[in-house]
């Protein structure tokens, strides 16, 4: 579980919400009203109790904000730099009401979540009884790692196998740099892997291991095998060098650290995915980018904030426009990327 990134590409992928310091964060907590009917708790799909972490980060008791966000969501950290806080906490925050901003809630949870991870990451178990049953878990992503942890509080043995040499999922291969730095993945999977999770990687199921020694040697079986393939465009030309889908875009210069995009590059799609990689590419060097979008701007999937982010990066926009063809002459390296949101072209 070993991962080197480049300085070059650390440069280029300065992040787009970057942390608060000692000073910010208290003057932050200290503008939380500490809600009772907490609307922000409520709007978190974790349902992480927001007013107590806020009030300890007020306190300076670090620490504990930290464990009381561990103990809703043991990905914490990479949450609170990606989760779409805009429209979940943040969005349902109070503050709305007084026409104010609303608490930075995600830069204080990240806040609380660096500390912890800067001090130690010490996380003990429950105190729970060891149980004789092993749970086998296909894919080491955000999923198969929150069923992991929480099995093993409840005293089960847990095995994650990983057809791929580095854990994480999407949060290590899928979200963009800006956002989630792959060590700040894989220091949330050391977490889990602390806690007595036993991780077997380059294991695809079906090939070095079968679903029948599966179901012989494990109790039950979480299957968290992501996303699967990304559906083609159908259109002639798709099958390129220089095409590919945008989950495979950010991987490469994520983990394989790729920089070579070309001078134009067309990213089909109008999802935040399709966004992520656009951003990307102008990022890696390009000198154009467009995103080409069947629909209008205002069917656009992407989360508005990310659009607007977009169009800061320098990201072009052709609304009602579908590709019909992809003709070699036209082609940069990297020209085309096709995302793989429900409203990509097909």
């Amino acid at each position: 579980m070993t991962y080197q990134p480049r300085p070059d590409i650390a440069q280029r992928f300065a992040e787009i919400h970057p942390p608060l310091d000692t000073q910010a964060a208290l003057a932050e907590a200290a503008r939380c009203l500490y809600c009772f009917d907490a609307p922000c708790t409520a709007a978190c799909p974790t349902h992480i109790d927001v007013p107590r972490f806020i009030k300890k980060i007020a306190t300076g008791n670090l620490r504990g904000s930290a464990l009381g966000i561990l103990d809703a969501n043991i990905l914490g950290a990479s949450c609170s730099r990606v989760c779409p806080v805009e429209v979940l906490c943040e969005g349902a925050c109070v503050m709305h009401r007084y026409n104010k901003q609303p608490i930075e809630i995600a830069r204080l949870q990240r806040h609380a979540m660096d500390h912890f991870y800067s001090n130690g990451a010490e996380l003990l178990l429950p105190t729970a009884p060891q149980r004789t049953e092993r749970i086998a878990c296909i894919g080491a992503g955000p999923a198969a790692l929150a069923c992991a942890a929480e099995l093993r509080k409840r005293g089960y043995s847990v095995t994650i196998f990983e057809s791929r040499l580095l854990p994480g999922g999407l949060n290590t291969y899928g979200v963009a740099e800006y956002k989630l730095r792959p060590p700040d993945s894989l220091r949330e999977v050391a977490l889990i892997e602390s806690l007595g999770v036993e991780f077997r990687f380059g294991i695809t199921v079906g090939t070095e291991i079968t679903l029948e020694d599966l179901e012989r040697d494990y109790a039950a079986i979480f299957l968290a095998v992501g996303l699967g393939g990304t559906e083609p465009l159908g259109i002639p030309g798709e099958n390129q060098a220089h095409v590919v889908d945008a989950l495979r875009f950010i991987a490469d210069y994520k983990t394989a650290q790729t920089i070579s995009v070309g001078h134009k590059v067309a990213v089909v799609g109008g999802g935040n995915t399709a966004i992520d990689a656009a951003n990307a590419a102008i990022r890696l060097g390009a000198d154009e980018v467009y995103m080409i979008y069947r629909r209008s701007e205002r069917e656009m999937p992407a989360f508005r904030f990310e659009y607007e982010n977009a169009k800061l990066e320098g990201v072009r926009f052709r609304f009602l426009t579908q590709p019909v063809a992809i003709l070699p002459n036209a082609m940069h390296p990297a020209a085309a990327s096709r995302s793989p949101s429900p409203d990509r072209i097909s």
